[in-house]
């Protein structure tokens, strides 16, 4: 019976644990928030129209491959970076970016995790991992482009 009440107390510990440890984790991670057409809060075309408000990046190969573009507000105190993202120096480079990106129309929000406003990302396929690397400072880690997407 002794034992037994170990284990319990064990397990409950270790469960106690791993949920302690998620909620931490998880508090090092920004989220994407779909901005619904209907709302018209903010379109692609918004975007375009005020591109030298942004720092805009684009990631993927060129032509038909690329898969996203990142739009951070010069405006604010908050930073995006990531590794595989491409400064866009012109709006008729943007222009070109913006009509290879397979979902345009559709544009999400870039939120920290206690939901303040990064800036905005319009990409194609995959999945998007955010994720703070310091004080404001986001990194967006994005699918890599692989043949047939």
């Amino acid at each position: 019976m002794e034992i037994m009440k170990k284990y319990k107390f064990l397990s409950v510990f270790f469960i106690a644990l791993i949920i302690t440890s998620c909620a931490s984790w998880s508090n090092n991670y920004g989220k994407l928030r779909i901005i619904p057409k209907s709302q018209n809060e903010v379109t692609i075309q918004d975007l375009i129209d005020k591109w030298e408000d942004y720092d805009i990046y684009y990631a993927g190969v060129g032509g038909p491959h690329q898969w996203g573009t990142m739009f951070d507000p010069k405006n604010n105190d908050t930073t995006l970076v990531g590794d595989q993202w491409k400064k866009v120096e012109d709006k008729e480079s943007l222009l070109e970016i913006i009509k290879w990106i397979k979902n345009r129309d559709q544009l999400n929000e870039i939120l920290g995790p206690d939901g303040l406003f990064y800036g905005y990302l319009c990409y194609s396929y995959g999945h998007v991992t955010l994720k703070m690397v310091g004080d404001k400072k986001m990194y967006v880690f994005g699918p890599e482009y692989r043949a047939g997407n």
